[in-house]
């Protein structure tokens, strides 16, 4: 009996939802973070930080283009691998 219980806890390999993980994190923390980053921008420009802000700005632009990167290896990473070891 305690077997079998252990079988239906245990899930099986590779069903993790990834996608809709990643779903959740475009929709709804992303544009919450992309908000906070406006306004702590917008308050500074309001100060006069002019260089400050367009540092930060050119950081986060990376940071984007980063997480735009890792996406993308997310969703095509396996067709890379089977590229290149097929």
């Amino acid at each position: 009996m305690i077997a079998t219980e252990l079988a239906v806890l245990a899930a099986p390999a590779g069903s993790i939802n990834t996608e809709g993980i990643v779903t959740f994190f475009a929709s709804n923390i992303a544009p919450i973070l992309l908000a906070v980053l406006g306004v702590i921008f917008i308050g500074r420009a309001s100060r006069g930080e002019i260089s400050k802000v367009l540092t930060s700005s050119a950081i986060a632009i990376v940071g984007l283009a980063f997480i735009a990167g890792a996406a993308t290896l997310f969703f095509v990473g396996e067709s890379i691998i089977d590229l290149i070891f097929n």
